[in-house]
């Protein structure tokens, strides 16, 4: 019997268990609703890897990233895209986007990613910033295309900004 393959979405919001009682976990980051997705730069292709929240994606598995670049010069180029999702009253949208630049030389299990600029950007995802800007143009078409395809309403939902940085026809 053929096993058929899960489709992963976006981690939707739910209940915040910081809402005002002041108890354990006040103050504490919630990732109930960021989804980390990977564009693969040569395939052109991008999916949810939910896996990346803690390194542990498909791309990122048995790979030791290095901080300098110039120590992976064959590495296939990725981006890791924190996506936040967050509901306003015309419905959900996306509300913090924001890429980073990842490296990977399977042959050699070496990798390039800046640790800091990951978790920097995660945060700011989580912020609803909008950072895409450093990312390259098919890149940018990838996403935006993943993004209306995956759910129109979110799409059509979210900010000028967002639509704006990833118009790049």
């Amino acid at each position: 019997m053929e096993e058929k393959k899960k489709k992963v979405g976006f981690n939707i919001i739910k209940n915040d268990s910081t809402d005002g009682h002041g108890g354990f976990g006040v103050g504490a980051l919630s990732l109930n609703n960021v989804s980390p997705v990977i564009i693969d730069v040569e395939a052109e292709t991008a999916s949810i890897e939910i896996g990346a929240l803690h390194a542990r994606s498909d791309v990122e598995k048995g790979i030791k990233f290095l901080q300098d670049k110039e120590q992976v010069p064959n590495g296939k180029p990725y981006w890791l895209v924190w996506v936040t999702i967050d509901r306003k009253v015309e419905g959900p949208y996306y509300a913090g986007v924001t890429a980073c630049e990842m490296t990977v030389e399977r042959e050699i299990r070496r990798g390039y990613k800046s640790l800091p600029e990951h978790v920097n950007n995660l945060d700011k995802s989580i912020k609803r910033k909008i950072i895409v800007e450093q990312m390259d143009n098919n890149s940018k078409k990838v996403l935006s295309n993943f993004l209306k395809n995956h759910n129109e309403e979110m799409w059509n939902n979210s900010s000028v900004e967002l639509k704006n940085q990833l118009d790049v026809e």
